[in-house]
């Protein structure tokens, strides 16, 4: 909650929110003023779980590129990151460096 008090999504340019579980990493682009998802990619989808073998940050790298895709195809260029609370490193920050790999503008 402290983190969403400063960081609103809108319409032109929504909050990007990221949740990693131990095995999988999920994001989503969300409209707080209408409070809807406009996209989402995971780890899970079929494209990205297909590269198997690689390790959890490269493919968090291709869940990023992946849903700069989906962005892109939606009208999508800039966005606000909400790291949801985790820290900056690892998966989060492989995550939001494949986003801007893809086009997207923090």
């Amino acid at each position: 909650m402290r983190i969403r008090r400063s960081i609103k999504g809108t319409p032109a340019k929504p909050r990007i929110t990221v949740y990693r579980s131990n095995k999988q990493i999920y994001i989503q682009a969300v409209d707080d003023v209408n409070g809807v998802t406009l996209a989402s990619a995971c780890s899970r989808e079929k494209e990205i779980a297909s590269a198997g073998g690689k390790k959890k940050i490269e493919v968090a790298a291709l869940v990023g590129k992946h849903f700069a895709e989906v962005c892109k195809e939606k009208g999508i260029e800039n966005v606000v990151f909400d790291r949801n609370g985790y820290q900056y490193h690892g998966r989060v920050k492989s995550l939001a460096d494949g986003a801007r790999e893809g086009g997207l503008k923090f």
